[in-house]
């Protein structure tokens, strides 16, 4: 924003109250701290504010402002902070097209699809990484930086990019689970041993065209277990990295995904406690995570979490595993599909 633009509402009378914090596009595992950056301008004149929100532009393509946190010394009765549409989070936004237009003799700019841009502000939550906890944990577990480690996360990076575009396609909204969010998490990255990418979908978002939108984005199925009633789980594979697809079941204060041994018909319950939808950056892609973050993290892998585990089987590892029964053998035929 231009000073000068500023200085001029200031010359009309108005009172400023600036809000700065640290520049994440800055943090990274090796620089904790970013520079001040404004944030929040506060226009405060004869009772009435004018907020202003700073957008600014991150790796994944897309829009973030920070959250609107009064330091000391800040005057907290400038403005009934809890009536201010904007800065209780951080947020993130698509980054909209942009059309020139007249308002009241100004010339402004607004979003072409105005209300879609609106619209996002209710799922706009954003959370940052926690690069400190990060590093702490690789001065711990230093990262595998072997060829075959970095060569696995570059191509998870293409399966979640592909993923992303080809569910965005056709309107179903996912977000990182199981490993793949452990990862994002723990260590602000991929999981390099774990192999796959691993991605969940609220039941209720199930789309039969999702097996075509990820076929026709270059993925193979792998296998189809269950049914939309009942603990659906679809696999992609994606050159030698795998997708995992776990639909989730809501059940009063839980929700829940299944699985599936094919060689037995045996099915397995996940279950974690209820949970919002947050945006994250993971690779220099945005993603959704739970909000929830650390109780959906400890859910599945329990209060040692932070530990690494290699050796993983997905039938008594986790836990929040149950057992849920076993499919009949009459139905293994439209239940438990191998590709």
């Amino acid at each position: 924003m231009e000073a000068g633009f500023l200085a001029a509402l200031v010359l009309k009378g108005f009172e400023l109250m600036e809000i700065t914090g640290s520049d994440p596009r800055l943090v990274s595992l090796d620089f904790l701290a970013g520079e001040e950056i404004p944030l929040h301008f506060l226009f405060r004149l004869h009772g009435y504010v004018i907020q202003v929100v700073l957008l600014y532009e991150r790796s994944g393509n897309f829009l973030w402002h920070g959250v609107l946190r009064l330091r000391d010394g800040k005057d907290r009765t400038f403005v009934d902070f809890k009536k201010l549409p904007y800065g209780r989070h951080a947020g993130a936004y698509d980054r909209p097209r942009l059309s020139l237009t007249v308002l009241d003799g100004l010339d402004v700019r607004v979003p072409q699809n105005v209300s879609h841009f609106l619209s996002q502000k209710r799922n706009s939550h954003f959370l940052e990484c926690r690069y400190r906890e990060a590093r702490n944990f690789l001065q711990m577990y230093p990262e595998d930086s072997s060829s075959t480690a970095v060569e696995f996360i570059q191509r998870a990076k293409s399966v979640l990019r592909l993923t992303t575009d080809a569910l965005n396609h056709i309107g179903v909204p996912f977000w990182i689970s199981s490993g793949t969010c452990l990862g994002w998490f723990r260590q602000c990255s991929i999981i390099s041993y774990s192999r796959d990418v691993d991605i969940g979908v609220f039941i209720s978002d199930y789309s039969s065209d999702i097996i075509s939108a990820l076929t026709g984005a270059g993925f193979k199925l792998k296998h189809k277990f269950g049914k939309v009633e009942d603990s659906l789980e679809l696999s992609f594979m994606h050159v030698d990295v795998k997708l995992d697809i776990f639909f989730f079941y809501e059940d009063g204060d839980v929700v829940w995904n299944g699985g599936t041994q094919a060689k037995s018909g045996r099915k397995f319950k996940y279950v974690f406690p209820t949970f919002s939808l947050c945006w994250a950056e993971l690779l220099e892609l945005k993603v959704r995570v739970p909000c929830q973050t650390l109780d959906y993290v400890m859910a599945n892998y329990g209060r040692s979490w932070s530990v690494p585990v290699k050796n993983w089987d997905w039938k008594s590892s986790p836990s929040n595993v149950q057992p849920n029964g076993v499919w009949p053998v009459g139905q293994w035929a439209e239940l438990i599909q191998v590709y």
